[in-house]
């Protein structure tokens, strides 16, 4: 069987030609909407149900949201959920937000960090970081105590560690050889 990502790319791919032309950002907002509904568990289980039909499933996931749905998302919901390809969602709006990224010279920036940072410490970090990878990165922190001090930085497939963990280690090998 294909990979979820595989089959996840087309449809990705295909809101996203859609989105490009109006707000990008609103329909990425509202994705990640549909995303969070159909991820609940009780959703899961109504998409599982044989006896439920597919326009209970979209009536159920479209009246779980909050804000009205733009047409484009509404009418991308529909296929989605008449093709029954809920589960792919979360793969298409990670795809989505890629798609967007590249096409904005931009980038998402996960910083794992020892301690909490600050405001300041937080646009500083991200000012170099987008120096030294050329792109603009839209960064999410994390709090990591096991890595002593210092930051683990992760900017699509490359990694900047300069935890003192990391370099605790690189000791520890080099001690070893």
């Amino acid at each position: 069987m294909a990979e979820l990502s595989t089959i996840a790319r087309p449809y990705a791919e295909a809101l996203f030609s859609v989105a490009k032309a109006g707000d990008a950002a609103k329909v990425q907002a509202e994705l990640n909407a549909v995303t969070s509904v159909a991820q609940h568990a009780d959703v899961q289980d109504l998409v599982k149900n044989p006896n439920a039909s597919r326009e209970q499933v979209l009536a159920v996931m479209t009246a779980a949201i909050k804000d009205p749905l733009s047409s484009t998302v509404a009418n991308f919901l529909a296929t989605i959920v008449q093709n029954g390809r809920t589960a792919l969602l979360p793969s298409i709006a990670s795809q989505f937000a890629a798609l967007k990224n590249a096409a904005e010279g931009a980038s998402d920036a996960h910083i794992t960090s020892a301690f909490e940072l600050t405001a300041a410490q937080l646009a500083d970090l991200t000012a170099s970081l987008q120096k030294k990878f050329g792109l603009t990165l839209i960064p999410t922190v994390s709090v990591d105590p096991s890595l002593i001090g210092g930051v683990r930085v992760n900017v699509g497939d490359q990694v900047l560690d300069t935890s003192v963990q990391a370099q605790l280690e690189r000791m520890r090998v080099a001690l070893m050889a």
